[in-house]
Order: structure tokens, then sequence, then C-alpha cells
């Protein structure tokens, strides 16, 4: 089964920017659809960005216009970039990967990394 794990997470200052970084381990997983969801404290995970197979994005939430998903599939590794950082965005990142179903429905990932801390100062 193929393993996720992210990186590039840490402190920030607002306005800053910051790249994520996950990479599978397994070299020719092509999933249906790899995204960013997040976390924040006391909150449930949302979806942050996501990436078909045929390379088409889908953004949602508050970061929607603050962040770009990207892949390089010769590093067998999907990107999270996000800009003008705010303090709401502090939260863990996960990396996921879905076989089907809409591309923004937590239920349709069923591999999911560990998770990055992003923490945006004020």
């Amino acid at each position: 089964q193929v393993t996720l794990v992210e990186s590039g997470g840490g402190l920030v200052p607002a306005g800053g920017s910051l790249r994520l970084s996950c990479a599978a381990s397994e070299r020719s997983f092509r999933p249906t659809f790899m995204a960013w969801f997040r976390q924040g404290p006391g909150k449930e995970r949302e979806f942050v960005a996501a990436i078909s197979q045929s390379d088409g994005t889908w953004y949602e939430g508050p970061t929607k216009g603050r962040a770009t998903i990207a892949r390089d599939n010769a590093k067998n590794t999907l990107y999270l970039n996000m800009y003008r950082l705010k303090p709401e965005d502090t939260a863990v990142y996960f990396c996921a990967a879905s076989e089907g179903g809409y591309i923004a429905d937590r239920e349709s990932y069923k591999f999911w990394g560990q998770g990055t801390q992003v923490t945006v100062s004020s």
C-alpha cells in the first residue's frame, strides 16, 4: 500500500508564503485525484485543493485564490503553494489520494499522509 509523507510546514509570518510537499512511496502510483486538506484547532478537516489524473485542478474554501496545487510526476511528489497567508490558515495540512468519487469530498480519499503543521503568526 502506498505511503504519503508531507513536509514543508512550519512557522511563517502573516502575508508570507509556504510550499508544502507530499512524497508518494510508489513510483507508479497515479490515483484519480491527489488533494490537500487541512484541519485547524477544534475544526473539521476541510478540502483545500486537488489535482486530477489529467491535471485539472479544483479549489475551495478560504485559501482559494491564495493557493496553487501542482504535481511533479518524475519526483512522485505533490505540492501546495500558498501565498498571503493569514493566521486563520493555521492548521495541520494533509495530503490525500483518491481512486474516484467527488473531488472535494473527504470520504472519496482513502490514502492519507500524517500531516504537516503550518502556523501563521500575526
